[in-house]
This record gives structure tokens, sequence and C-alpha cells, in this order.
């Protein structure tokens, strides 16, 4: 894991739902393009065999390239599916258990929306990262947002690492290079035709 004083590391997540026949290739052209921390399967659908299917793939794909891919949500398939661990989206509610569940190697992420106390609590229950978001404007959820003192604050005050995701744009991954460990990156380069250039291009701003 890296440290907020150093370039942030780009954790991609994948879309809610994508075509198998095209987009492992799309995955493999931004895992080739530039150095990749983590990925993130964050599939919408509920149908096991769709996500087992995905997961494989996608699993091809990290795994050659040494990067670590993380599934959201579905605890139970970590193992079944040899993945690298679980992204919760519970806050700090299930991260005791699971950690005892899937054990010390396992990769185990929080997302904690805009809240300090729960990032903080995940984080003393054994989370490996504590994810913040959306940090730019959205339409979706209720609104609240993850601003840039809350990263700074945590930056400076907590070591567990932090990843930055929801709605980003070049403005915002500027603003909060100095204070991040990672940049959670999915909808922002997949609704591009060229995703590797679209991430080439956000790239950019964290040195400009």
């Amino acid at each position: 894991m890296s440290d907020a004083a150093d370039t942030p590391q780009i954790y991609l997540i994948t879309p809610t739902d994508f075509d198998l026949m095209t987009f492992p290739d799309r995955l493999a052209a931004c895992l080739d393009s530039t150095e990749i921390g983590c990925v993130r399967l964050a599939l919408a659908t509920k149908d096991d065999s769709k996500i087992a299917r995905a997961a494989d793939a996608l699993r091809a794909v990290t795994h050659a390239r040494d990067v670590a891919l993380v599934i959201e949500s579905h605890v139970l398939m970590v193992d079944r599916l040899g993945l690298d661990g679980v992204h919760l989206l519970d806050a700090a509610r299930s991260v005791k258990k699971i950690r005892k569940d899937l054990g010390d190697d396992a990769i185990v992420g929080a997302f904690c929306g805009n809240s300090r106390h729960d990032g903080m609590t995940a984080g003393e229950l054994g989370a490996d990262y504590i994810s913040f978001g959306p940090v730019g404007a959205s339409g979706l959820g209720d609104g609240r947002t993850a601003d840039l003192e809350l990263f700074a604050w945590w930056s400076e005050m907590i070591e567990v690492p932090v990843v930055a995701e929801g709605a980003l744009d070049e403005n915002l991954i500027r603003q909060l290079t100095p204070h991040t460990d990672f940049f959670g990156i999915g909808d922002e380069i997949w609704r591009e035709d060229d995703a590797a250039k679209a991430l080439g291009s956000l790239l950019k701003a964290m040195t400009s």
C-alpha cells in the first residue's frame, strides 16, 4: 500500500454490467497502459453464474499481470472463485466477521461514504483500506459527498490507506492527489470509447 505523500495508485472499478466478449480486453488495455494497484468486480446482478463467469474472465486478465482482483459484497465467492478479497458496502458493520472468515491474507476493504467515524471503526476492526465517496457531485445517493477536508484529515491522522472514488474529474484528482492513497476509477473511463486513453488523461492530472 502506498503512502499518501507518494503519487496515488489507481484502483479500477468495473462497470455494473459489461459484455464478457469485449470488456476483458478493455481492462487488459488499461492494465497494460499503466500500473494498477487493484481491480474491483462490481456487477449489479444477483445471478451467481453470471458473476462467476465474469470473475473467471477478469481473474485471468488481472492475475496474469500480478494485479489483485476483489469482488464487491459477495464474500462467499472470494475463496470459491480464487479472488484476492472483498469490497464491503456496509461501512464497518461486517468487517470483523469477514476478516475472521477470510483470514489475514485476504484484502478486505470498506466503503464508508463520508463518515470519519465509520472509516476509523472499519480500520480498527481490520479493514485493509477505507473508501470514501462520492467525491464529485452525483445524481445518485443522497447528494452528500466526501470532501477534500476529509481526505486531508485522514491522510494526516490515520495510517489505513484511503481510496477516493465517485464522480472524479481532472480537477478533483489534482486537488486530492496529495491526500489519498488510491483513486477508485470506473465509469469515468468506461463510458469512453478508449478507456485506456481516458485513464491516461486522468493520470496526467496527478502531476499537473
